[in-house]
């Protein structure tokens, strides 16, 4: 597969998927707009999408479920002030779009209308972070559940206390094309892979679980022997951590977390609350503090959709603009919000590309894309050495956060409790409960090991969900309140 592709290929790849095998053209999209536009509205946009989609679960060395699907369709939206209409249609043609674009006018003001496009939309600029080639085909039935065989075989032989391993391989194939009232038109091709892996463990009539996998745009052959058994190893190691396990202690602690996918606290607990739909309806504990101190010095949170082959990433968000890298907190100071075009237009700020959507059949809104800390200067040795007693939270699992305080509550994992600067025995049933702006300006240390999650992020909100990336260097937070089982 080739690495990365133009955008301009994108749109001809695009155009031959959702366009011309439907007699349409963008003289088709043009006169769909112009519908709209007939009554008085600020803006209107199309979004075209296909998608195919395939996943494979193994457990017991059984295949338990085989899946594969496709989906098509396109979405209609127009806005007036801070309303908006939407229509979508799983039906892809001339007459299906114009009765969608006709039924968005219903928010229109009455009055002479105006046309906003004319002529030939304008290809919009985009990256080139990914491949355009479909990964499902790029592998065989028969090879996909050999490989999650091997991953079984592998994970059963690591230990005798193995009792039973879930492997699972999903892969999906999404092509967009979005045309604007602004006359620029911009199309995406994003492949996404994941493997997940779940082992169980029993000793002594105790059974733990461990879990791993990783992902991201690219396609199968990311998965060779290397990746796989650090998979593997990582889920058996948390496993059989857990059986060794002790009951939490509870109460205010210093509390370390450790790089990479903790970084989901921070995507939770801070991140949503920089989305410009929440601070414009001054429902963020964030709200109106742009230029403030909402957290130590040395802290730098960013949002970052233009990495290469990461999940998060996109080459244009749902709304045809290139993503960016978004300074959110700069050395402690709140430096912005993340935009979609609708909230950005009403707060007059720019869009920042994270404009995303579920798929055609929803409006697109403000969210995150790969959300991560920057690194800092003290080694991670360094960190747990500093600590006399405390939790070190290597993993995390579920987890909540109430956007209007700010909030959280989330479970780690894997843990262990500190003593005398020492890792002393892992821990069972902690939860860390704190909230986002206040933990932020307890962090008194901050690492050089920045990294990010494998590529397993998942984000839901308002009902929608979208894949995402998270991050961040080991930290030191102080007086952290931990609920734990002790």
């Amino acid at each position: 597969m080739k690495l990365v592709e133009t955008p301009f290929q994108a749109l001809s790849l695009a155009r031959s998927v959702l366009l011309e095998p439907y007699g349409l053209d963008e003289s088709h999209l043009t006169a769909a707009l112009a519908e709209i536009f007939r009554h008085r509205v600020d803006y209107a946009d199309l979004y075209f999408q296909f998608t195919r989609s395939e996943g494979w679960s193994l457990e017991e060395g059984i295949v338990k479920s085989g899946s594969f699907s496709i989906d098509q369709g396109v979405g209609v939206r127009a806005v007036c002030g801070d309303k908006t209409a939407f229509a979508y249609s799983d039906v892809i043609g001339a007459d299906a779009l114009m009765n969608a674009a006709r039924a968005t006018r219903t928010i229109a003001s009455r009055g002479a209308g105006r046309v906003a496009v004319s002529g030939a939309l304008v290809p919009g600029h985009g990256h080139a972070l990914y491949g355009l080639d479909d990964p499902i085909p790029r592998m065989e039935a028969a090879q996909k559940v050999a490989l999650l065989e091997r991953v079984e075989r592998m994970a059963r032989a690591k230990d005798p206390r193995v009792r039973q391993v879930m492997a699972g391989l999903a892969a999906e194939y999404d092509v967009v094309l979005v045309a604007r009232s602004d006359g620029r038109i911009a199309a995406d091709v994003r492949p996404l892979v994941r493997l997940s892996l779940t082992v169980i463990a029993e000793q002594g009539g105790r059974r733990e679980q461990g879990h791993s996998g990783g992902g991201g745009r690219f396609d199968f052959g990311h998965f060779d022997d290397e990746r796989i058994e650090r998979y593997v190893d990582e889920a058996v190691h948390a496993a059989l951590t857990n059986l060794d396990a002790r009951p939490a202690p509870a109460g205010t602690m210093t509390v370390v977390l450790g790089p990479g996918w903790p970084g989901v606290l921070l995507h939770e607990a801070v991140g949503h609350g920089l989305e410009g739909d929440f601070n414009r309806k001054g429902s963020s504990v964030f709200t109106g503090r742009v230029g403030e101190r909402v957290a130590s010095r040395g802290v730098t949170v960013v949002d970052d959709g233009t990495l290469s082959q990461r999940r998060g990433s996109l080459n244009v968000d749902d709304e045809g603009n290139p993503t960016r890298r978004n300074v959110l907190i700069e050395d402690g100071i709140l430096r912005g919000y993340l935009q979609d075009e609708l909230n950005a237009r009403l707060m007059k700020s720019a869009a920042t590309g994270n404009g995303r959507r579920e798929s055609f059949a929803h409006l697109p809104m403000p969210r995150m894309t790969n959300t991560y800390m920057l690194a800092g200067g003290h080694d991670p040795a360094e960190i747990l050495e500093s600590v006399d007693r405390g939790l070190y939270a290597v993993n995390f699992g579920g987890g909540q956060v109430d956007i209007t305080n700010g909030k959280f509550v989330f479970s780690a994992s894997e843990a262990w409790w500190i003593e005398g600067g020492r890792l002393q025995y892992p821990v069972k049933g902690a939860t860390i409960v704190g909230n986002g702006p206040d933990a932020l300006q307890r962090v008194t240390m901050i690492g050089n090991d920045m990294c990010l999650d494998p590529g397993i992020g998942v984000c839901g909100k308002d009902g929608q969900s979208v894949p995402v990336g998270v991050g961040q260097p080991t930290l030191r937070i102080e007086r952290m309140t931990v609920g734990g089982t002790a």
